[in-house]
């Protein structure tokens, strides 16, 4: 099969399983025609499959409306909008109401078993340690290491984590001495074949040295081995070109396209 006709296999496969409902497990919704709102506590996101069968001024009205939805709890929107959706002039139109894009990432997909083969022996890397963490100050010291890396408070992600954790995430640390130098989680979408790789953020000393790819392999291996077919990513310009080269297959792109109430 070549990769033309492998990407558009798991392009098929991504649309079916991971968009609408599949976006949406464990959070609070509700419907508005083909849209899922997902309502998270402090921002909200819509989901879809398609806006197969909406004329203009039909998309217009379920673009304001989503707006106005939130805008009336006082929260921000996402919209998330993937490279091959459907209309061609959907991100002017979600200008046209309102919603500012942020930055554009690559959706990367993959056959866990394929990458797990692809990185065997490459789980490890020397002087370091990583292993499966589930306690709190696990976290808090996580989140600590991302507001390093990104020279922000990042506090926040404790709380993020302590839910995903119990939710059935698996969270990994990388360590050196005891401190935490990179970190990445993998979520087991429920309903689906799928396995979302998020995180893989490393203290810029410790860059270059295997540690993201090892964080990879120990995940995909974990994939494989709870019956998850699939990895996918949504990937940034930094991390995009590493995954393809580890014979993840770019899919589409996905942007947030963002409206903030005044």
């Amino acid at each position: 099969m070549t990769d033309d006709s492998k990407r558009e296999q798991l392009l098929a496969v991504y649309d079916d399983q991971l968009r609408g409902t599949g976006e949406s497990a464990d959070v609070p919704t509700s419907l508005d025609g083909p849209v899922i709102r997902v309502e998270y506590p402090s921002r909200g996101f819509v989901s879809y499959r398609t806006l197969d069968g909406l004329d203009s001024a039909e998309i217009d009205a379920l673009i304001a409306r989503q707006r106005d939805y939130f805008a009336a709890k006082g929260q921000a929107v996402e919209w998330k909008l993937r490279g091959h959706d459907q209309p061609a002039d959907l991100p002017d139109r979600l200008r046209a109401a309102g919603f500012e894009p942020e930055e554009q990432e690559t959706v990367l997909v993959a056959e866990s078993a394929d990458i797990a083969e692809r990185l065997r022996g490459r789980d490890s890397v020397d002087g370091v340690t990583i292993r499966l963490v589930s306690d709190r100050a696990d976290f808090e010291r996580i989140a600590a290491m991302e507001s390093t890396v990104w020279n922000d408070d990042w506090s926040w992600l404790t709380d993020d984590l302590v839910r995903r954790h119990a939710s059935g995430t698996d969270i990994f640390v990388a360590e050196v001495d005891g401190q935490v130098v990179s970190a990445a989680w993998a979520v087991y979408k429920k309903g689906t074949e799928f396995t979302g790789l998020w995180g893989g953020s490393t203290l810029a000393e410790w860059r270059g040295k295997g540690i993201y790819k090892a964080l990879v392999a120990v995940r995909a291996a974990r994939a494989v081995s709870l019956g998850y077919k699939y990895l996918h990513v949504d990937a940034s310009d930094d991390s995009s070109p590493i995954l393809q080269r580890l014979g993840f297959l770019a899919v589409t792109t996905t942007t947030p396209y963002v409206h903030k109430p005044a």
